[in-house]
């Protein structure tokens, strides 16, 4: 969501890399963990920002005609499931403060062009995701709208209010009663009381119509037990989550909850107490972001550590709350890669970011203090090398500094049109890494163990099954470096002969004994014996 912590430009509590199983600077080779139990596994997501991604309809605006239109491309890619952002009517650019939390917003399309796209979403037996904020109402939401001032409204108790005449709401998180916006404008806030019997009997029926209608699975924006500390609304996992849960399994038991943890952390509690299926794995976000080899291998052991059997992440290197992978990295392709493999061939769920697999650069800002903010991070999807063709959604188009010191320009290189047919572009890049994982079950179920690899820049990964086992090598310096593995960390199908880079298809010279990989800065290789190369990918 556009958090009330960016709008007031405070940082946003990440989870930290604390307590985990790793002591800081050892990478001692661990028990092979395996999360043959986790769930989604075989998914690759897709998140859309609704109003940035495909105009269909030649306003500017991203809308739900436009994704349906590039369906194909999106599978092309390896995506298989869909996970949009909030389509609610807003008086908000983002949509996640809800006027109301049913309906589409008239800028992205209608009711039927919402069932239009599930039907050619399921067409491809791929799937969708929406995104629900569902904790604050805003003005224009008829439950805050008519309880706000008149106790005798019938929706008085849908609403927390702190005092008798229902005149003031109470505050949602840092203490906000108003929104402000890129508009300028501030809009009036209240949270929803989620504890109210009505309130649960709602949410329950919203979200089973929506099941009914064919979606396969929700996100839950900033999902908390106590909402933000607000002792008026504790033990919602159980007392509202839970019943609003059933609900929808009763309709389709295969539908699956993705909780953002509200506090960026592993999010153990929300999948067990708070019976989500998947959370998101940002701890590992973090460290990637850092290219330090014992971070990552610590969040790694972490991320195994805290999700149970039946439950699974989402591994994700950006998304609309964080700055771009491409900045972060300053442009730097060989590290954009090395990200990319990081999200597709990690343990877990690989979640991409419209664009992402294109490069597209963003950074937050803290300059304009409201939910401007977050617009360099959601900027128009690149779909040709000039920004102003159509179907580009540019609906932010002449409005302030975020469209004048915009990141992403014409012919800049970042563009789907500009990078296909490219065999060294990042697009290219990641329809490869994708195909590797369709292709190799290890990738996709197996388990997976850090390695204890030379030198301390090169970050070493099992993928394994029974069956099959490959190696992910990654040297996260600027200098070439030799990956060395003692051979009684490995299977011997990786020692016995020379094994074969499956991104590439070429094979790695023999060693005697321990296994020797040259890679160069910021390389990548994923080795295999006997693999076929590059997954079929081309």
């Amino acid at each position: 969501m556009t958090s009330p912590s960016r709008l007031t430009g405070t940082t946003l509590l990440l989870g930290c890399l604390l307590g985990l199983p790793l002591a800081a600077g050892s990478l001692a080779a661990q028990p092979a963990t395996a999360p043959a139990g986790w769930i989604a596994q075989d998914e690759v997501v897709y998140q859309i920002f609704v109003r940035s991604f495909r105009d269909s309809n030649g306003d500017r605006i991203g809308d739900l005609r436009g994704i349906q239109e590039e369906l194909g491309y999106l599978q092309r890619l390896g995506v298989t499931s869909l996970l949009l952002t909030p389509i609610n009517p807003s008086p908000t650019y983002h949509n996640y403060f809800a006027s109301r939390f049913d309906g589409v917003d008239s800028s992205f399309g209608t009711m039927q062009a919402l069932h239009d796209l599930i039907a050619a979403v399921h067409a491809r037996r791929m799937k969708i995701y929406l995104d629900e904020e569902i904790q604050y109402a805003v003005r224009g939401n008829p439950w805050l709208d008519s309880s706000l001032g008149n106790p005798a409204s019938p929706y008085s108790h849908y609403i927390l209010y702190t005092d008798s005449t229902d005149a003031a709401p109470s505050p949602i998180i840092y203490g906000l009663t108003a929104l402000p916006t890129w508009t300028g404008a501030r809009i009036p806030v209240a949270v929803v009381n989620l504890r109210d019997a009505a309130v649960v009997a709602y949410f329950q029926g919203l979200f089973a119509s929506l099941v009914q209608g064919g979606v396969d699975g929700f996100r839950l924006d900033h999902m908390m037990d106590d909402l933000d500390g607000n002792p008026r609304l504790t033990h919602l996992f159980a007392d509202f989550w839970a019943p609003v849960f059933a609900r929808a399994r009763t309709v389709n038991p295969r539908i699956r909850f993705i909780a953002e943890q509200a506090d960026w952390g592993y999010g153990e509690d929300w999948l067990t107490r708070g019976g989500a299926d998947l959370v998101f794995a940002f701890p590992e976000r973090m460290a990637i972001a850092s290219l330090d080899r014992d971070s990552i291998a610590h969040a790694i052991a972490g991320t195994l550590a805290h999700v149970p059997a039946g439950k699974g992440v989402l591994t994700v290197i950006e998304n609309h709350d964080t700055d771009r992978f491409a900045s972060v990295t300053g442009g730097d392709l060989r590290k954009e890669k090395a990200g990319a493999a990081l999200d597709v061939l990690l343990a877990g769920t690989p979640l991409i970011y419209y664009g992402q697999e294109i490069g597209m650069r963003g950074r937050q800002s803290h300059a304009w203090n409201s939910d401007a903010n977050d617009i360099p991070d959601r900027e128009a999807m690149r779909w040709t090398r000039r920004l102003e063709d159509p179907g580009s959604a540019i609906w932010y188009q002449g409005t302030g500094p975020w469209w004048t010191g915009r990141f992403n320009r014409d012919s800049d290189g970042v563009s789907v049109a500009e990078e296909t047919g490219n065999p060294r572009s990042l697009l290219s890049y990641y329809r490869r890494l994708l195909a590797l994982r369709r292709a190799r079950a290890e990738i996709r179920v197996g388990g997976e163990r850090v390695i204890r690899a030379d030198p301390p820049a090169v970050l070493a990964v099992l993928r394994s099954t029974a069956a099959a086992a490959s190696l992910l090598l990654v040297n996260l310096s600027d200098s070439a470096a030799t990956a060395v593995l003692p051979a009684d960390s490995l299977p011997v199908s990786l020692t016995a002969r020379a094994p074969s880079d499956l991104i590439t298809g070429r094979r790695e010279p023999r060693s005697r004994g321990a296994l020797r990989v040259a890679l160069p800065p910021y390389g990548v290789k994923l080795l295999a014996a006997g693999g076929r190369g590059r997954g079929g990918a081309r």
